[in-house]
């Protein structure tokens, strides 16, 4: 076993060590081993004139097939799915062949010193047993992955399907279709970016033109009576303006719009885990993402993995989504704070359920409830503190804006005064692109919060205060999208505050990967008082993603489904915007997080004016409450108070 060890490649030792034989694998161990013998008698056959006695063939091939049997227990090539057979496989049916042939050396030189065998038996009887291994296997792999259905009529079988894409995830889709045999798809041809990529051939497709040859090759494809039924996006690098661009595209050539698997998971492409690699609908997510940005995962992790972490508003939309990827962090506590029951209590589950080990604390409490604060940061110790808990409906803070100013303000504040006060390490405060000018009490209220964090890192105190800013989650509770869905599901109209409104979105689960990432970044940055704004990209027309919406569900926007422009609410403007006009953006090494410049205010006089504006919440001093933000957050226009009904307008 020792010479093994010294012979084989070592990519076939260490964790390939001799395995026992299971009993679904026996029957691909004897063809194994039966070509190893047929193998070296087929390598005899095939040279003329050599004068040794078959008995000696048959001895010296039995003494060939026992040293591959035991070869075979050492790569373990019986154990490979001939169903998925790839060049790894066939590199290790070619290093099992010469592993076979150089042990057959000594050994047949110990048996009968080899004498009367030709020297180029040996290269014959590597190639012979590298056709026998690897012959059935590809065949095998052939016909599984190109079903003969449809060969008989002539016809190809399945739904004709057009790809958008025509690289490696193009390939990837079409051979897991191809051994799918319920996905039941014919695909008629490939769409690229690539110019120099026209014309070419992938497992089989054509590439038939650019991405702007779209309605051209359809026309062609219908010309040949092999008309698409539906488009497939299986590029991965695509943002949202490009979807909506082909959804308009497949519309108008009476096509319907999928999209394939992410490729980042590739257990999705096999057959074997149960997985249904069928396209899905497109989401509006698809409408308004973005290509996956480069992520530091291990900064992310390092910042998480072993920590003592609370999460306040941990129930929420952002809360939830941090505890989810917060816990996959490894961190050695995680505390969860809420002041909503349930929120709290479904969050508590769910973590619970996915990481059964981890430390967990749920806290019901109140961010505005300073002393309870205190007791719990001080209980719970945590290294790192992400504040998400905030009112965070416009329209609703206009209509209360004492219990506005209290949470977001007010409980920033307290949740901030603990950390300093327990030497928490790093709090992470979640921003709004409305704290940016902004025209309500909710940015206003979000505004304070952000001076009051960076005054608090400017101070030096050990604890570091990492301020992100975003705009609009996507499908969070309130927003524009569930509403959407909710008034499509009843017929209708869609309602939209203006024809120009216009929104940055994000879904939930990029925001808050990035915010780890600014979070981690803003750790080993020397930039104190900063916010880190992440990259919203463009932002995306309210009607816009109504029409678009109306679209996914098969409808005609302003034929089957209205949509009415009701006018803006209170505290809502047309537009939002991610920078003031006295914070310039700075790019940072990381992809998708820009830092604004700070605006800074002294700490003792953002506490001073802080400490009033909580008092006259507290009097319950509306007017006095007001007059304080108003100080605070000069910038500050509150829109669309208007009294009045505003008018009702269809918009086709």
């Amino acid at each position: 076993m020792a010479l093994l060890d010294h012979l084989l490649p070592r990519a076939l030792q260490g964790t390939n060590r001799i395995r026992r034989i299971h009993p679904r694998n026996f029957a691909i161990y004897v063809h194994d081993v039966t070509a190893a013998f047929v193998a070296f008698v087929a390598a005899f056959w095939l040279r003329p004139n050599v004068s040794v006695a078959w008995i000696d063939v048959a001895e010296m091939a039995g003494t060939f097939a026992a040293i591959a049997a035991v070869v075979y227990l050492y790569t373990g090539l019986y154990r490979h799915v001939w169903e998925y057979v790839s060049l790894k496989d066939a590199i290790n049916v070619l290093k099992t062949a010469v592993a076979v042939v150089l042990l057959f050396l000594p050994f047949g030189f110990f048996l009968n010193r080899l004498e009367d065998l030709p020297r180029t038996m040996l290269v014959s009887s590597w190639l012979m047993l590298v056709m026998f291994l690897a012959g059935p296997r590809l065949v095998y792999r052939v016909l599984k992955d190109r079903p003969l259905r449809g060969l008989m009529s002539g016809t190809p079988a399945g739904q004709p399907i057009l790809l958008i894409g025509a690289g490696p995830e193009a390939e990837q889709f079409i051979r897991a279709t191809q051994r799918d045999r319920e996905a039941n798809y014919h695909v008629v041809g490939m769409l690229t970016r690539r110019a120099d990529r026209v014309g070419q051939v992938i497992q089989g497709v054509d590439v038939l033109g650019r991405d702007g040859d779209l309605v051209k090759v359809i026309a062609d494809l219908d010309a040949r009576g092999c008309r698409p039924e539906k488009l497939v996006l299986v590029r991965a690098d695509v943002d949202g303006a490009e979807v909506r661009e082909l959804l308009a595209k497949a519309e108008d050539a009476g096509c319907t719009l999928s999209r394939a698997l992410p490729p980042t998971d590739m257990h999705a492409y096999d057959a074997a885990h149960g997985i249904d690699v069928k396209p899905r609908p497109i989401a509006i997510a698809d409408l308004l993402g973005r290509p996956q940005k480069r992520l530091d995962r291990v900064a992310m992790a390092q910042m998480i993995a072993g920590r003592r972490v609370l999460i306040t508003g941990a129930g929420g939309s952002i809360g939830a989504e941090l505890v989810r990827q917060v816990s996959d962090a490894g961190p050695s506590h995680l505390g969860l704070l809420d002041n909503g029951e349930f929120n709290l209590y479904a969050a508590d589950m769910d973590v619970r359920a996915r990481h059964p080990n981890l430390p967990v604390s749920a806290i019901l409490a109140d961010v505005r409830d300073e002393a309870r604060v205190r007791e719990v940061i001080a209980r719970e110790r945590p290294d790192v503190v992400f504040h998400a808990a905030a009112l965070k409906h416009v329209p609703m803070v206009e209509l209360n804006p004492l219990e506005g100013l209290l949470t977001n303000a007010v409980g920033t504040r307290n949740v901030a005064a603990a950390c300093v006060a327990s030497a928490v390490k790093t709090v992470v405060m979640i921003s709004t692109d409305k704290a940016v000018n902004p025209a309500n009490i909710m940015g206003a209220s979000k505004r304070v919060a952000e001076i009051y964090c960076q005054a608090e890192d400017l101070r030096r105190l050990g604890t570091r205060f990492i301020t992100v800013r975003f705009g609009n989650v996507l499908g969070s509770t309130g927003s524009v999208v569930p509403l959407f869905q909710k008034q499509l599901e009843a017929g209708g109209p869609l309602t939209v505050t203006h024809a120009d409104a216009d929104r940055y979105f994000m879904t939930v689960r990029e925001a808050v990967e990035l915010v780890l990432e600014a979070a981690a970044l803003g750790q080993n940055r020397a930039e104190e008082g900063a916010i880190y704004v992440l990259d919203m990209g463009a932002p995306v027309k309210i009607i816009d993603l109504a029409r678009q919406i109306i679209r996914l569900a098969g409808k005609t926007p302003g034929v089957d489904v209205e949509i009415k422009v009701v006018g803006l609410r209170p505290g809502e403007k047309l537009s939002e915007e991610l920078f003031h006009g006295e914070e310039p953006p700075v790019a940072t090494d990381m992809a998708g997080i820009l830092i604004a410049r700070p605006r800074t205010v002294d700490f003792a006089i953002i506490a001073a004016k802080l400490a009033g504006l909580e008092d006259a919440c507290r009097r319950r001093d509306e007017a006095g409450a007001l007059a304080a933000i108003a100080d605070l957050v000069p910038e500050l226009k509150r829109a669309g108070r208007e009294p009045g009904k505003p008018q009702l307008k269809v918009v086709k």
